[in-house]
């Protein structure tokens, strides 16, 4: 008794069979990825700007930098509540900020000549934003 076959299609169901699933193996493959994407650039790499503000004194450093993303740390070393306010193309504050505490804002600025200022009646500093930076497109060891 020979079990030689048993199971098996008849040669051309199996041939029929091995071509839909090469058909269908070839439709799924063919459906990922697709040949149409943006390849923009990388927007430039955020930058952090410091602000300290002491007893009605701002000081903001670096006080000119090249428009995109910025990151301000503020630390407010005076004796009370103060906000740091932003004003110009793009407006931003921030809420109040506890003596001895820091505080962050982070915003997309354009290009144009702002005024910083914190508290009420204290000293406005000037901050100029510049032309957009470069990409960080093909940067490597970036943070």
């Amino acid at each position: 008794m020979s079990t030689k076959g048993v199971g098996r299609a008849p040669g051309p169901a199996r041939h029929a069979l091995f071509a839909v699933l090469a058909m269908s193996t070839a439709l799924t493959l063919g459906a990922c990825g697709s040949s149409d994407f943006a390849n923009d650039p990388r927007a430039a790499e955020p930058i952090v700007v410091t602000a300290r503000v002491a007893s009605g004194q701002v000081e903001v450093s670096p006080d000119h930098f090249g428009a995109g993303l910025i990151m301000f740390t503020i630390a407010n070393l005076s004796d009370s509540p103060v906000r740091f306010t932003l004003t110009g193309p793009k407006d931003a504050a921030t809420p109040p900020i506890q003596p001895g505490n820091p505080a962050n804002l982070r915003l997309n600025l354009p290009q144009g000549t702002y005024q910083a200022t914190a508290g009420h009646g204290g000293q406005t500093v000037p901050v100029k934003v510049g032309p957009e930076r470069a990409s960080s497109q093909n940067q490597l060891l970036q943070p």
